[in-house]
């Protein structure tokens, strides 16, 4: 956009002078400028003169808001912002002064990226948790999910309301029915109220414990993660192969340290005593029934089982 200096700079004749002149009281006359002076009548014409620059900037960049052609195309010189002005006294003499606001779609903007920087996903699709939420159709997809999805909402409601427990969820279902879905959409809501999350596929996961088991700073990096987070889901558990280092020393350890800290929350095909015996079968050394009970008083007395109910969706337009 050109700057009222430039064009007025650009005026060395006569005829130009009188244009600049012409200018310069249709910019005084505007109804915007108009406005200015009636709410600050303490503003000397003078000092508007004295700042053309900012009058020109403030009007053309108020004409821009007023078309708006969204947020990437914005034509503003800073994006996302327009110029405000403010009168203020100092020293006695009333001055204008100008600060550049984010209009409101930079700052839902900023509020969506905050919440995706509180929420962390290992081996996750992101389209799962960048996709949108509607609640009317997480509640009318399919009736038989209508009890999970309602308790799923109470969650929700109460942590906004109360805090987060100590107590997660153990969702329940066979495949497609939305577990993932469903746990991305809390994750989402609470990110909203400002709490952090981590959601971890687990096949993926253990599978890359393999790979990183010697590299001690990422692996740390990535349990600490976990155990920190406000919120962690350990999404499809039951279907991952496990082998005795990644049970007992990383998903062990990780679960020593949330129980009655933070809520952890899981999605599985299996029902609790299923899990168990899956947990107490390693690709090593076969089936360890103690270590996979051990592992199970870690999960079982800190979540509320949820029963999710409904058709296969994947493949469906959700």
């Amino acid at each position: 956009m050109e700057s009222m200096g430039e064009v007025l700079r650009s005026m060395n004749n006569s005829a130009l002078r009188q244009r600049s002149r012409d200018l310069e009281q249709n910019l005084l006359n505007h109804p915007l400028v108009k406005q200015l002076q009636a709410e600050h009548p303490e503003l000397d014409e003078s000092r508007l003169r004295l700042h053309l620059s900012r009058l020109y900037q403030y009007v053309e960049e108020s004409r821009h808001c007023a078309n708006c052609p969204g947020l990437e195309k914005c034509p503003n010189d800073f994006q996302g912002h327009y110029s405000k002005l403010t009168v203020e006294t100092v020293g006695g003499t009333a001055d204008l002064y100008e600060r550049k606001t984010a209009c409101s779609l930079k700052i839902a903007q900023d509020n969506q990226d905050s919440i995706r920087k509180r929420i962390r996903s290992f081996y996750v699709d992101e389209r799962v948790l960048n996709g949108g939420y509607d609640e009317i159709d997480i509640m009318g997809k399919d009736p038989r999910r209508v009890s999970a999805v309602n308790r799923i909402f109470d969650y929700i409601t109460g942590a906004k309301e109360n805090g987060l427990t100590s107590r997660g969820i153990y969702l329940q279902g066979s495949f497609g029915t939305g577990k993932t879905f469903l746990m991305c959409y809390m994750l989402h809501e609470l990110a909203i109220a400002g709490y952090s999350g981590v959601i971890v596929y687990m096949p993926d996961f253990i599978e890359e414990l393999k790979l990183i088991m010697m590299d001690n700073q990422k692996l740390k990096e990535m349990v600490d993660t976990m155990k920190n987070c406000d919120l962690l889901i350990f999404d499809d558990i039951g279907a991952e192969n496990l082998n005795p280092w990644a049970r007992d020393h990383v998903l062990g350890a990780i679960l020593n340290h949330r129980m009655n800290r933070k809520p952890t929350f899981y999605t599985s095909n299996y029902p609790l005593d299923g899990l168990e015996k899956h947990l107490s079968i390693t690709s090593k050394d076969g089936e360890e029934i103690y270590k996979g009970q051990r592992l199970m008083d870690r999960i079982a007395p800190f979540v509320d089982v949820i029963p999710l109910h409904g058709e296969n969706q994947r493949g469906t337009v959700r």
